[in-house]
């Protein structure tokens, strides 16, 4: 008997949720509102799109698994994007000072603009499967609290339902999960919200002529000095362009006029992305965005899941986008779908129930992660420090302070921040030894920029760059 699925929502989630169910559904329809480039552009439906994004090795590999028969990485790379060893290809400053740089890179991330990655992951999903996009508004879930039996929609031609088997809702930040499932009778879902009130704040420059090697750089917000965070970021992307993000929580919020813009990045704990940038090209605006929150529905908890339904990516839960997190997230979650379903087919009794579990396991540690450290902003909303954090705290901080020196801390650190491993990673003994050890070598000074980006940094120590 042929079965069918629906997408709710061709975003990033949406569409790695397609590309799963190709893998055993006969067939599978997503539905999005709203109208989809045909190249790498940005959309309306994604309010944090225009800001810096990193796709973490974790989520890499997961989308290499989920998309059949052709390479993620090379269309990505081909496309414009670029790959960056976390060991050797960033300048960082932590709270715990700068990072060396290691001759082993260690895993190796994405970076290009978010428009870029959904466009040629859409792209490839279409291609090689045999998913379809249909535009429409979901209005709400079909059948009853024990199951879903399809979506009913608002398109062109009016109101339609598409039965299915299972729908998979994938509707983002904006999602209205919590008013579908309350109007099936489903009123036991808890969530939480960690808000410190972050704004970010993004402009693009072209890459200064000479400088298209140079690293990406990283000023992290101190979430232990009492004061609010303040970060900056510059990041290669497609296009011979640098992407400058920055991101303040409440009281420290970056300003959206372009000198402003410019004055905070000098302002921040280094100078060094306001260094890079004060000699190069903008080629637009800055843009602002304040969807920000963490925030976490734990459907995995609901007492009595309704057969048909699962729930993933930004729906499940959305992360502080500092943390480079949400994209990965949403690509552990549809392997998780693709697990339950290689087992028992799309029809399993429980099918559901348990691939809502899976996608709740690969929140949860990011989600600890996200909200371990934003509890510590002052003025944070949704969460205080409490006794175990402290000393999850003060272990973090220790291996932090000891992967400035220590190859081993920094390997932990690597496979846990890429995604690849839980953060069962830094209790192995390797990890604990070098935390109790500590730093071997004193704190770097500054960043640890070799004699040619030196160079390029003081070349392009002029000033201002004047606005068109």
């Amino acid at each position: 008997m042929p079965h069918r699925a629906v997408v709710v929502g061709a975003g990033l989630a949406g569409m790695l949720a397609a590309a799963a169910l190709s893998a055993t559904v006969d067939e599978v329809v997503v539905v999005e509102r709203d109208d989809l480039p045909d190249g790498p552009e940005h959309r309306k439906g994604l309010p944090q799109g225009r800001h810096a994004h990193l796709l973490m090795p974790g989520g890499l590999a997961a989308m290499e698994e989920l998309i059949p028969g052709v390479s993620v990485r090379q269309a990505l790379l081909a496309a414009g994007a670029h790959e960056v060893p976390l060991g050797s290809g960033m300048l960082a400053l932590t709270p715990e000072g700068w990072l060396r740089r290691w001759r082993d890179g260690g895993p190796r991330m994405i970076t290009c603009s978010r428009a870029l990655l959904d466009w040629v992951v859409r792209d490839l999903v279409l291609k090689h499967t045999g998913v379809r996009v249909e535009r429409g508004q979901a209005l709400e879930f079909t059948g009853s609290r024990e199951r879903v039996r399809g979506v009913r929609v608002a398109g062109d031609g009016g109101e339609q339902e598409f039965a299915a088997d299972l729908v998979v809702e994938a509707g983002g930040r904006g999602s209205r999960i919590g008013e579908r499932l309350r109007a099936l009778g489903i009123t036991d879902v808890r969530e939480k919200t960690v808000d410190v009130g972050l704004v970010n704040a993004t402009r693009v420059y072209r890459t200064p002529q000479g400088a298209e090697n140079f690293p990406l750089t990283v000023v992290q917000a101190d979430p232990y000095a009492s004061r609010p965070g303040r970060s900056g970021m510059m990041l290669p992307i497609e296009g011979g362009r640098w992407m400058v993000s920055l991101a303040g929580t409440r009281g420290g919020e970056p300003p959206a006029d372009p000198e402003g813009f410019l004055r905070y990045t000098l302002d921040l704990p280094h100078p060094i992305v306001g260094r890079l940038i004060s000699g190069a090209e903008p080629l637009g605006d800055v843009h602002v965005s304040r969807s920000t929150k963490n925030t976490r529905r734990y459907l995995e908890k609901v007492r009595a899941w309704p057969e048909g339904l699962v729930v993933l990516g930004d729906a499940v839960a959305t992360f502080n986008p500092a943390y480079g997190q949400g994209m990965s997230v949403a690509a552990l979650g549809a392997v998780g779908l693709l697990r339950e379903l290689e087992s028992g087919g799309p029809a399993a009794p429980g099918l559901a129930r348990r691939a809502q579990r899976r996608a709740g396991r690969a929140v949860e540690a990011a989600w600890a992660s996200a909200v371990g450290q934003d509890i510590w902003f002052p003025d944070v909303r949704g969460g205080r420090p409490g006794l175990g954090d402290r000393l999850v705290t003060r272990y973090s901080r220790r291996l932090t302070g000891s992967a400035a020196s220590s190859l081993g801390a920094a390997r932990a650190l690597w496979d846990v921040t890429s995604l690849r491993t839980g953060p069962t990673r830094l209790l192995r003994p390797d990890a604990v030894l070098a935390a109790l050890t500590g730093p071997l070598l004193p704190p770097l000074s500054g960043p640890p920029m070799t004699p040619a980006e030196r160079k390029i940094l003081a070349e392009l120590e002029r000033g201002p760059a004047t606005d068109a």
